[in-house]
């Protein structure tokens, strides 16, 4: 198994987590997205992924070996050839919720704070460094709120987002809080969220993917 991953990807960093929570062993590939114009952007690279964008993942393994994209895709591959220990629950009212948490976080909060977008409001739309990080910040703290609201009123959630096990909805919750906090985003209103974040970070799965962890990281 081989992951195109790059160090501070959110994206990158869910794979890890699950990657991890299985006990799957992989190689990490490095993909850095800032040198050299962004190595993400070579023709090389956009052969496996034309949207240049990691993560990709490569299954050699498998009967037909070929590269996935897309984080959330990539996690339910593995929870479906791996299931122990499964990160979607067996109910599909289980699934609903852990999904809904997942793609609030990867489908409205991330892709307004990607790299890309970021990089277009300063290079393109000449916004300042100061307001491209308030940009980040109040969309970033917009999305965690609702999320907080959720998570805080659901019986369904435990130590976890579902439950006393993690599943894909803390994959994607923890990149995102990393993220949240490198950029001084104010989440002190938010105590489950962090509640949850943390009995993630209790664990060595979640750790051992961490930005600082990995062979990339600076």
């Amino acid at each position: 198994m081989k992951l195109y991953s790059y160090f501070r990807s959110s994206a990158s960093y869910r794979v890890r987590i699950a990657l991890n929570l299985k006990g799957l062993a992989y190689e990490t590939l490095p993909v850095h997205l800032l040198k050299n114009g962004g190595e993400q952007l070579t023709p090389e690279y956009r052969k496996l992924n034309p949207d240049g964008l990691v993560p990709v993942f490569v299954d050699e393994l498998a009967d037909n070996s070929v590269a996935l994209t897309q984080s959330l895709a990539i996690i339910e591959y593995l929870d479906e050839t791996h299931p122990q220990p499964p990160l979607l629950p067996q109910s599909p009212l289980g699934k609903a919720f852990v999904r809904s948490i997942a793609l609030s976080i990867a489908c409205d909060i991330h892709p307004i704070n990607n790299l890309r977008v970021l990089r277009y409001l300063v290079r393109d739309l000449k916004v300042s460094e100061d307001d491209k990080n308030a940009w980040y910040r109040h969309w970033c703290e917009q999305g965690l709120a609702a999320i907080e609201q959720t998570l805080s009123t659901d019986k369904r959630v435990g130590r976890f987002c579902y439950g006393d096990a993690p599943t894909l909805a803390d994959c994607c919750l923890v990149p995102q809080i990393a993220n949240a906090q490198r950029l001084n985003s104010d989440l002190s209103k938010m105590p489950t969220v962090m509640r949850i974040h943390d009995a993630c970070m209790a664990l060595d799965a979640f750790v051992n993917a961490s930005p600082a962890k990995q062979p990339d990281a600076e």
